[in-house]
């Protein structure tokens, strides 16, 4: 430890860690030590072992205050690790939290980091990052604060599991919660779902039991249909304006007896219940266990709007709950903390034109896939091919489609094999027992609870698996049986397989206005395009803004559980926040506001 000998007995200290080897072992530590007693207004300077352990914690306190620092900057590892350590190290001893900065220099240090540069270099940045740390530090002046009172109400962005899951949570610790979907349904992804693994439970069993909660809440205000378009304020006190498209139907009168539906003329595709494989009304309610149970107008679609004929709906309808001039709604929300679970979509595999998808009808992902196995879906849970009706008696999974590719997402989208798997065995165990299926994969990865177990188990029930990726896929015009080739690097063979269907495991890719929002947020994205944490250990679920939180697939690919467990850490954070019933916060963003 050494001091500075000008006699000054106030300015700034500077504390340089050693993290072990991760700093000490990649830049010369006595060099940055004299480099920093040299700058301007530095009256302390010190090295330590572990800055952030209790020891080193004491050492900064020590000297803040036997050299009665006013200022210090600790140089050591990534801000979002450890500068609310110090800060709060720093207020034990009398030093306000602006006036304590933490600066990373051991990205140019540790080994494995990919900023790693040799010692010169990373004398010479850590140099000049210090220096420029301190010019900053000497012109920084105390920020003024407030009490703000906390608004105790949450938004919740997006109405799968993990938007339930978080909603419900607080709204039982009585918070009032305001639920957007931007469907006319809750549930997500998984509402898409006929089973869950590694258990093949049913999945609208798991779901229901929350989506009907979600709606009977008292403390829950489910507004579908809507997307949030405009976002203001601060914790504690932000301004939403959230735009409701109309249904075209009374909520408060329809009652779900889908007369409508039966006497409406007009079929159309299903893209969004049955991912293309069905057909669904002009009027329609999306699936039998959708929550509301409300119909809901395609305008696109709908005879009256598209040329003001029919209206049979209208007639037909027994509580008079059609109304063709319903308007838009703009609904403005005060909430104290907004929480964003806005999922994932499936990635569009015709990007990669080599497997035939939306050339060849034989080719379906794995979303498709399960609305076909689903006794409520489009074939009431019979696979057939969409070319012929006919049942596949041969089946291959091609998996990483879109994933761990240069040209499309170099992410594992984490959930693809072990869905693969789990349809695998709804195929062999209760649809068609006698259907060869291949997997054709990089690499199976099966790493949560019971994960190798499940996968273990599609073995032995006579799934076949086949280490290697297709280069392409060919159809045969006469059967529209599909051909390709593959290469088994396990039996170092080169297959050729004539098939009767092909499902693609896609990747998991960020949902539909994901950027956007980010942007009336303020969150910042990942290089994927996912919101990003501040820390993917430290602080999984909270973003750059303060009161903004994140969860499920919004933030990264991941499964059921692991979303739901992501919801309750929100939920908490919120939670940990809003209870304060008031916070300090800077008078320039108050005032800003």
């Amino acid at each position: 430890m050494e001091q500075n000998k000008n006699g000054k007995k106030t300015g700034i200290g500077v504390f340089i860690c050693q993290c072990g080897k991760n700093i000490a072992g990649g830049v010369d530590i006595p060099a940055l030590l004299d480099f920093s007693r040299g700058l301007e207004e530095v009256v302390f300077v010190a090295d330590n072992k572990f800055s952030c352990s209790e020891e080193g914690q004491i050492v900064i306190q020590n000297a803040i205050r036997d050299s009665d620092l006013e200022r210090v900057i600790i140089a050591a590892c990534d801000p979002g690790l450890h500068l609310m350590t110090f800060q709060r190290c720093g207020q034990k001893i009398g030093i306000d939290p602006a006036f304590v900065d933490l600066i990373d220099i051991r990205k140019w240090t540790m080994f494995g980091s990919p900023d790693k540069v040799d010692e010169k270099h990373a004398l010479d940045n850590a140099k000049r990052l210090i220096e420029q740390t301190v010019k900053r530090m000497r012109l920084r002046r105390k920020i003024p604060k407030v009490t703000v009172e906390v608004n105790p109400s949450v938004l919740v962005i997006g109405g799968g599991v993990a938007g339930l899951e978080a909603s419900l949570d607080l709204a039982d610790k009585g918070y009032k919660v305001h639920l957007v979907e931007r469907l006319p349904t809750i549930g997500g992804k998984m509402a898409l779902l006929y089973k869950v693994f590694p258990t093949n439970d049913c999945a609208p069993c798991i779901l229901a039991p929350k989506t009907a909660y979600t709606n009977i809440h008292p403390n829950i205000n489910l507004l579908t249909n809507s997307e949030v378009t405009k976002v203001e304020g601060h914790i504690g006190n932000f301004s939403v304006v959230v735009s409701q498209k109309p249904r075209y139907v009374d909520e408060k009168k329809c009652t779900g007896c889908g007369l409508c539906i039966e006497k409406c003329p007009t079929k159309v595709v299903d893209n969004e219940y049955s991912r293309g494989l069905g057909e669904r009304k002009a009027i329609y309610i999306p699936y039998d266990q959708a929550i509301p149970k409300k119909a809901v107008i395609d305008t696109q679609n709908c005879l009256y709007f598209q040329k003001g004929s029919c209206k049979i709906c209208e007639k037909i309808c027994p509580t008079s709950a059609i109304n063709f001039k319903q308007e838009p709604k703009t609904i403005e929300l005060k909430v104290g903390a907004i929480i964003v679970a806005t999922g994932f979509d499936e990635y569009n595999p015709t990007q990669k034109t080599e497997y035939g998808y939306g050339r060849y009808s034989n080719v379906i992902t794995q979303f498709q896939l399960a609305r076909l196995l689903d006794i409520d879906g489009p074939t009431k849970g019979r696979l057939l091919r969409p070319a012929d009706g006919k049942e596949p008696r041969s089946i291959v999974m091609i998996q990483c489609v879109g994933s761990r590719d240069e040209n499309a997402n170099r992410y594992c989208s984490s959930v693809c094999c072990m869905y693969a798997l789990k349809h695998a065995q709804i195929i062999k165990e209760m649809v068609l027992p006698d259907t060869q299926v291949y997997i054709s994969y990089i690499d199976i990865r099966t790493t949560g609870k019971g994960f190798e177990e499940y996968y273990k188990r599609t073995r032995e029930i006579g799934v076949n698996f086949i280490h290697g990726r297709p280069a392409e896929v060919v159809e045969n015009n006469e059967t529209k049986n599909l051909i390709l080739k593959v290469e088994d690097s396990d039996i170092n063979e080169l297959l050729k397989l004539e098939v009767d269907l092909i499902i693609l495991s896609c990747a998991t890719v960020p949902s539909k206005g994901t950027k956007h929002l980010a942007e009336l947020l303020r969150v910042n994205l990942d290089e994927n395009g996912f919101f990003k944490e501040v820390h993917p250990k430290l602080r999984p679920v909270e973003t750059n803004v303060r009161g903004v939180y994140i969860c499920g697939s919004a933030q990264g690919p991941k499964d059921i559980p692991d979303s739901i467990v992501q919801a309750k850490a929100a939920a908490s954070c919120a939670d940990s926040e809003l209870r304060k019933g008031e916070i300090q916060l800077p008078e320039f963003m108050v005032k800003q506001t």
